[in-house]
């Protein structure tokens, strides 16, 4: 048995190899390497082990690989026993290679180790520690604990077990696992904290693990610069990041905590004091600017990093509609507003659910001008979507710096975004036959159902004059650029739940659940990736067409889950109050939701006996029937048992 580790312990092997440090430590028999040329993580010490005390290792990757050997045929495989390289300059790697023999039935344990310490004795620690089989698995038992308790705060029973799987087991777990702590996978192997990112990926966690949520809010708030525009991306523990004009960062800092105060009733966190950053503004010629800010000595409340965030996004163009900036969203539109003209439809109506959601926060008395400035704002910028947003048949999506529409039936490419049309619903801004309208076009248009597709826009970028942004150079039908875009996809899926149309609205979450690409041979042949995670993007292409493109890291889990939980089944927590607001496929008989309300266990079961999708709902509470159309929930210790009746 071979553990072969290839060290890295920076951002390029290449570029970090010749100065690494392989050692054997005497004392646990582990491989120790470390960087010390790192400017972050020179004190770091790596360590790879394993249990077999009968063991020989190399820290050269030459000698592993052999001459022309590769990893598919490595030479150390054809023979026992490594030549025991250390030190640097050997194309560095840890290799620990053990034999032994194996009668009929027998079986042999081991544990392989890889970890990363502050220190040579806590290294040294952990090593001794887990290369003791039963250590290792009591680890491994908690951590099966702790992943048990998070799911099992909510559980799903519907009549699709596609559903259930994702639902009770996957969404999770990517989103925390990939997407919160790694921020890394194989597509991007990246590390950062992206502002907007991880702050929508901290909403799945306000039923099963608040803690979670507000943990993360506070952090955000950490990297938001005095003048109330945020850092796109910042790597820890340095916080080196990118200070840029895009236009929507800093705006979804308002929208989670407006969502984490609704479910979790913590009015509290507005009250919690945070230290600001600072570094010099943009120039009038600069898109961006990497650097590490310094901490500032100035420290407000989380209700004031709110504020100026919002206040830093008021300005409006020539239409009356938000500026663009260098990007909404979607990054590859980078060019659209980069001379600060450009206006955008999507971030319009975004902005104004910011300030909707928002605007009940701000009741005291010191408040009340600020609530009028916005209630005001919102009416201005309700005219202007739909008097600059609608386009015949749809809303535009954005207007370049020239004046010139983008996403209108003018144009030859995108001449349809879906993001314009399904935050239309979901912002509560626009007219309703307007609305419904356009999500007609968007099944009209974007949504094919002969490849299981949800297009993010259509046509993809490829020959027009304009220049949108890096969007173009992805190769038509890819990725951002008239690809299924999940995350964008599932904004559809929301939008169509919030219409009432449950049998479209499910439609389409099936569409984008990755056990339908795999389910047999050929679908896994032609999506290639893994059917138990969402994937960001799926390729329209047609050489391409049905391809997975990247999955695990994507924001698409954590808003898969909220669709599924809030937009379909219908779950709505406001504190202890519950309500029930389904939008499901009209041949569902009945469904099921358990939920952990602390130590209370709560068995829903929703009965819908007229074949609706949407309706009022008559609730039971233990067996007796309650008057209105919410369930207050008690933290007893018991469990209850809640059926809810889908009504006309």
């Amino acid at each position: 048995v071979s553990s072969y580790t290839e060290w890295v312990l920076g951002s390029r092997r290449e570029k970090t190899s010749p100065y690494l440090i392989c050692e054997l430590d005497r004392e646990s028999g582990a491989i120790f390497a470390s960087n010390p040329h790192d400017d972050e993580f020179a004190s770091m010490l790596s360590f790879a082990d394993f249990s077999s005390k009968d063991r020989t290792f190399t820290c050269s990757r030459k000698e592993f690989l052999g001459r022309n050997g590769n990893y598919a045929n490595p030479a150390a495989l054809k023979f026992k026993g490594l030549g025991q390289k250390r030190g640097t300059g050997n194309d560095p790697c840890a290799v620990l290679q053990t034999s032994f023999e194996l009668d009929a039935n027998e079986t042999y344990e081991m544990t392989i180790l890889l970890g990363q310490s502050e220190s040579r004795e806590k290294a040294r620690e952990l090593s001794l520690r887990y290369r003791d089989i039963k250590n290792a698995k009591l680890a491994l038992d908690g951590i099966t604990d702790f992943w048990k308790k998070l799911i099992n705060v909510i559980q799903v029973k519907t009549p699709d077990p596609a559903t259930n799987i994702l639902m009770n087991n996957w969404l999770l777990y990517q989103t925390l696992s990939c997407r919160y702590w790694s921020r890394t996978a194989l597509y991007q192997s990246g590390g950062a904290y992206g502002f907007r990112d991880q702050l929508q990926d901290s909403m799945s966690f306000v039923y099963a693990a608040p803690e979670i949520t507000k943990e993360h809010i506070i952090r955000s708030c950490e990297h938001q610069f005095k003048e109330g525009d945020v850092q796109h991306w910042w790597h820890p523990p340095s916080g080196r990041g990118l200070r840029t004009r895009m236009s929507d960062d800093l705006l979804w800092l308002p929208f989670v905590v407006s969502h984490y105060i609704q479910v979790t009733g913590d009015k509290a966190i507005l009250n919690e004091r945070v230290s600001f950053i600072e570094a010099p503004l943009l120039v009038s010629e600069e898109e961006d600017s990497y650097s590490r800010p310094n901490v500032s000595v100035e420290m407000a409340t989380v209700f004031e990093h709110c504020i100026r965030a919002i206040k830093h996004s008021l300005s409006l163009g020539e239409h009356n509609l938000p500026l663009i900036g260098t990007g909404d969203w979607n990054d590859g539109m980078n060019r659209v507003g980069y001379l600060g003209k450009g206006e955008s439809i999507w971030l319009g109506w975004f902005l104004y659910k910011v300030l909707e959601d928002f605007v009940p926060l701000c009741n005291q008395p010191e408040n009340l001008a600020l609530k009028e400035q916005f209630v005001s704002h919102m009416a201005l910028l309700k005219s202007a979507l739909e008097t600059s947003g609608w386009d015949g048949d749809w809303y535009r999506r954005a207007y370049y710096d020239s004046g010139d529409p983008l996403g209108s039936a003018s144009n030859e490419e995108c001449k349809i975004d879906s993001i314009a049309q399904s935050w239309a619903v979901l912002s509560n801004c626009a007219e309703p036959k307007r609305a419904s309208r356009a999500m007609q076009k968007v099944a009209d248009l974007l949504i094919h159902k002969k490849s299981q597709l949800i297009l993010l826009f259509t046509p993809p970028f490829d020959r027009t004059t304009k220049d949108p942004g890096y969007i173009k150079g992805y190769v038509p039908g890819v990725r951002e650029n008239g690809g299924q875009y999940t995350h964008a996809a599932i904004w559809v899926v929301m939008a169509y739940a919030k219409l009432g149309l449950g049998n479209k609205s499910f439609e389409i979450f099936q569409m984008l659940n990755p056990i339908q690409h795999s389910k047999t041979t050929s679908l896994a042949k032609e999506y290639r990736i893994e059917p138990y995670v969402i994937a960001a993007d799926i390729y329209s292409g047609t050489k391409h067409e049905g391809r997975g493109g990247w999955s695990w890291y994507t924001g698409s889990a954590s808003w898969y889950y909220r669709a599924g939980l809030e937009s379909i089944l219908g779950f709505d927590l406001r504190g202890n109050i519950l309500k029930l607001h389904p939008n499901i496929p009209s041949d569902w008989k009945t469904y099921e939701i358990s939920y952990l309300h602390g130590q209370s266990q709560y068995v829903i079961s929703i009965m819908n006996p007229m074949s609706l999708c949407s309706g009022k709902m008559k609730y039971k509470l233990d067996g007796k029937e309650l008057p209105g159309q919410e369930v207050i929930l008690l933290d007893d210790g018991k469990q209850h048992h809640i059926t809810a009746s889908l009504n006309a």
